[in-house]
């Protein structure tokens, strides 16, 4: 899978990174190298999170039992 990201330098140094596709999903990194690799990290967990809340949704448990 594939993603577009915007890199851009932070006024205090650095790179700050988004992923426009992925809401809320942003990292950062000291150099251009560092700020790519972290992108990678930033949306392999970004897309764990939401796997991890459609198996939460799709096997509700109970309120109660009997």
């Amino acid at each position: 899978m594939k993603f577009n990201i915007m890199l851009e330098p932070a006024e205090e140094g650095g790179f700050n990174v988004t992923v426009p596709a992925l809401d809320g999903c942003f990292t950062q990194g000291e150099t251009e190298e560092e700020a790519l690799e972290n992108a990678k990290e930033a949306i392999h967990a970004y897309l764990e999170g939401l796997e991890k809340l459609n198996q939460i949704k799709s096997n509700p448990r109970p309120a109660w039992s009997i």
